[in-house]
């Protein structure tokens, strides 16, 4: 199965190891960094959604009337919206992107950060809004004639929508947590679900976790699965090792005192349960596997994506195809200097991860077919 790569669509030059050198939106540096991406074979950027930060839809759109090809993956969260209002936000951002979008839905982690935006719902409350959210949505794309809705969260009469997305039947749905009701919630309604880079083992129970879910809410079909890493490179495992442990002083240092690195969460005592699995790893030890490194996650409290894969090129493309031979098909990778990791990935670790994939697809292929991969290759 094809593998596809996920970077990330930032509005800033700012990151764990260094502040923004201007503003929150920097339009110019923001396309920057989508163009770094599109010329280096990545296949889509995720524009984030923070309670002050600038509209990430309204970015997304600024980007897709710029690039051609680069897909664009808009986070969203349910709180934030009607359903009915977001699925035109939506199908018009996709005709905008000639139908290059994917909506991620994020239920949101920590109670603060969601109260910010007027949400007081307590977490399970909010994953079954989410759900619910998502087949308004689903539903609000897909329907020509006018329905009508009364569920836990939402009740309208007679909405059918006028546009449409461009993707038949409809944009992908991405979801993401670690939590059984995250689970539940993504198992059922996501078309891919997004998990935080832990190890090999963590990640096998969590995808059965998810596919469990989506057999007991009926699906004839599966989730696809998403990795986040933190990618490290360096020419030699010796330099990678060497900038691995450069990137978690610089984290140290704009944390001293415990001051955290952005006002959604605290460096100690994590809400959400992805951030705890993530901190719980690292107590257990700082590296796992070939290349998987939790000093990163430690540093920044289990902030999100941020456990680092480490070494050369073709150590973090092992290290990666071990992911996805357990059935992980997208990567999502974000570098500390932005830009040049964009590029550095992008010129060194893609290109191996899709020659092997492509290798073993044609051997998958020959052996179903009987035949020597060789010749099913055509030499």
């Amino acid at each position: 199965m094809p593998v596809e790569f996920l970077g990330i669509g930032g509005t800033n030059d700012g990151s764990e190891t260094h502040a923004r050198s201007g503003p929150s939106f920097d339009k110019d540096y923001a396309l920057r960094l989508a163009r770094a991406h599109e010329d280096h074979g990545w296949d889509r950027v995720l524009f984030a959604y923070g309670s002050g930060s600038p509209d990430p839809a309204q970015v997304a759109a600024f980007v897709a009337t710029r690039l051609e090809r680069l897909q664009v993956l808009l986070a969203h969260r349910p709180n934030v919206s009607y359903p009915t209002f977001a699925a035109k936000t939506f199908a018009t951002l996709d005709h905008i992107s000639d139908g290059r979008l994917t909506v991620h839905f994020i239920t949101g982690g920590t109670d603060h950060e969601q109260r910010r935006e007027g949400d007081y719902l307590t977490k399970d409350e909010r994953y079954s809004r989410t759900a619910e959210y998502i087949r308004v949505v689903k539903r609000a794309w897909t329907s020509r004639e006018p329905f009508d809705h009364e569920g836990e969260h939402y009740r309208f009469a007679d909405f059918v929508s006028d546009v449409f997305p461009v993707q038949e039947p409809r944009p992908r749905v991405s979801f993401g947590g670690s939590s059984p009701a995250a689970y539940r919630a993504g198992g059922a309604e996501a078309d891919i679900f997004c998990l935080w880079g832990e190890p090999l083992a963590e990640t096998a129970q969590q995808i059965a976790s998810v596919l469990a879910a989506a057999r007991d809410a009926g699906r004839a079909d599966v989730p696809r699965f998403q990795v986040a890493f933190r990618p490290i490179l360096g020419a030699t495992e010796e330099l990678a090792w060497e900038k691995a442990h450069r990137v978690v002083d610089r984290i140290k240092a704009r944390t001293a005192g415990g001051v955290p690195l952005t006002r959604r969460r605290p460096l100690a005592d994590p809400e959400n349960t992805g951030s705890r699995r993530l901190l719980e790893i690292a107590a257990r030890g700082e590296r796992f596997d070939r290349a998987l490194w939790t000093a990163t996650a430690s540093a920044t409290g289990g902030a999100g994506n941020s456990n680092a894969l480490v070494g050369t090129p073709e150590t973090v493309a092992a290290a990666l195809l071990d992911y996805y031979d357990l059935g992980v098909d997208v990567i999502s990778a974000r570098g500390y200097d932005m830009v040049d990791d964009t590029i550095d990935f992008g010129r060194h670790v893609i290109p191996l991860v899709r020659e092997e994939v492509a290798k073993r697809d044609r051997e998958r292929a020959a052996r179903l077919a009987g035949r020597p991969a060789a010749a099913a290759a055509g030499t």
